[in-house]
């Protein structure tokens, strides 16, 4: 009886977090993403390997924080030791001062869960390198 209870606990349990997961683990759209990247265009590049107020995002996969050589990065960046994943970028698109304090980004974040994961999925086919 105790261990047919425990097993509904956990498979209950299992499904809350199935619902509770967020939209990144659901399939993104990179088309919907490409709409959310124009909050990022006046200050970044996707396309081209070009610095403008902000580093060229080309490559960005993959790459430590505060290596685009040419760039003038904070401090808090360029001693971060991050490295752009997708999960590592949800975090930073979220609040940029929250995951890195001290960086010198002024964008407040993407609070949309669903707009992140669509603008990753759009910068992983944007930026990847040829």
């Amino acid at each position: 009886m105790i261990g047919s209870r425990l097993f509904a606990a956990v498979l209950l349990a299992g499904g809350m977090l199935a619902v509770a997961a967020p939209p990144a683990a659901n399939a993104a759209d990179a088309a919907a993403g490409k709409k959310v990247f124009a909050k990022c265009m006046p200050c970044h590049n996707a396309d081209k390997p070009q610095n403008k107020v902000g580093p060229t995002l080309v490559g960005l996969f993959g790459r430590e924080a505060g290596s685009v050589e040419g760039f003038k990065y904070s401090d808090a960046n360029k001693n971060s030791h991050v490295v752009w994943t997708a999960e590592t970028l949800d975090e930073y698109l979220k609040d940029p001062k929250a995951f890195m304090p001290g960086n010198k980004m002024v964008f407040a974040g993407i609070k949309d869960d669903e707009d992140r994961a669509n603008l990753i999925a759009f910068l992983e086919q944007a930026t990847a390198t040829q």
